[in-house]
This record gives structure tokens, C-alpha cells and sequence, in this order.
């Protein structure tokens, strides 16, 4: 396995609409192991298949939740708990909203405050090709929805004022030209 390239904003790619995913092969398996080895190394807990270059809806999260330590106990390394959505679907969203403050993989260091549906309902096939359905809410919500909207061109700057997305756009071109230049010298 290999580390896959992150694209970053303002690559046009990101705003492209990802194609479904046709079958589930082993190409496909390969991939998968590849974005999250990507994913782990960034480090990140979400990443769709467009953000690794490829326009095919799939994307991973893995919030990484440790179990609770009982009292006594030593922590250990949180516990990986990956989910695999091959094109996934939302089909509701609670009215009831919150904020989270997000960031992404491919607008590497900038946070915002973005509002959303508290609870999504979700259907989509696994990693094996299984139909699944399911309720996420708090982070697991927010998580799924930033990388459905992904798939569909749609960034979380996107819910911001225009002004603000085009300050935060400026200031990742400026540390990626900066990295460069440190890398040349």
C-alpha cells in the first residue's frame, strides 16, 4: 500500500460531481486500504475518494473514539472504529441544527464554525457490497456530511459567507507557497 496525494483547494477537482461506484472489486479494496493508511497518516477521521483524486463515490470516517478507561486502568490507543460508505446517501436530515467547528484534509489548517442538521438517516453499501442504513448524530453527523457533500462539489467553506471563503482559499495558497519555497531552500 501507498500514501495517495491530498488535493487541495482551489484545485478544480474538488468542485467536480463524483460518479457512482460501479462494483466492488478488489481495485476497489485496494483503494479503500490506501485512503485510510492516507487518511491515518494525515492525520484526519473523514476522507472521500475525490479528495485522493479519484471522482467515484466512496468516503471513509473513523472518529477514533478510545472506549472509556475503567478507573485504575492505564489508556491505551483509541480504538479504531472505520466506516466504509460506497455511495452513500442521505435521505433525511433532522430540523433540529448545531454548529460544529469543522476543518478539512484539503484546506489544511482552517476551522470554522458551520451549522447543520443534528441527525442524518443514511443508506449505502460497505466495503463487502451490503446494503446498510443507519442514524448518525453529533460528530458522526457533521463527519458524513462534510464528506457526502464532498462527493457533490460542495466544501464546508462553501456554508460560509463569501468573504470568508475567499480569506481562508488565500491563506492555504500562501502556506502552500511558503512550503515550497522552504522545501527549495
Amino acid at each position: 500500500m501507498s500514501l495517495l496525494s491530498i488535493i487541495e483547494v482551489p484545485d478544480p477537482l474538488l468542485r467536480a460531481q463524483s460518479a457512482p461506484v460501479e462494483r466492488v472489486d478488489d481495485d476497489l479494496k485496494r483503494l479503500i486500504a490506501e485512503m485510510f493508511e492516507t487518511m491515518y497518516q494525515a492525520p484526519g477521521i473523514g476522507l472521500a475518494a475525490i479528495q485522493v483524486a479519484v471522482p467515484r463515490r466512496l468516503l471513509l470516517i473513523d472518529l477514533q473514539d478510545p472506549d472509556p478507561v475503567p478507573e485504575g486502568e492505564e489508556e491505551g490507543p483509541p480504538i479504531k472504529r472505520p466506516y466504509v460508505f460506497i455511495n452513500p446517501e442521505i435521505v433525511h436530515r433532522s430540523d433540529q441544527r448545531k454548529c460544529y467547528n469543522e476543518g478539512c484534509l484539503s484546506i489544511p489548517e482552517q476551522y470554522a464554525e458551520i451549522e447543520r442538521p443534528d441527525v442524518v438517516k443514511a443508506r449505502w453499501l460497505d466495503e463487502q457490497g451490503n446494503e446498510r442504513q443507519g442514524e448518525f448524530d453529533g460528530l458522526m453527523s457533521v463527519c458524513l456530511q462534510h464528506e457526502v457533500d464532498h462527493l457533490n462539489g460542495i466544501l464546508f467553506i462553501d456554508h460560509l459567507s463569501r468573504l470568508k471563503r475567499d480569506m481562508i482559499v488565500k491563506k492555504v495558497v500562501k502556506a502552500r507557497k511558503d512550503r515550497e519555497t522552504a522545501a527549495i531552500l
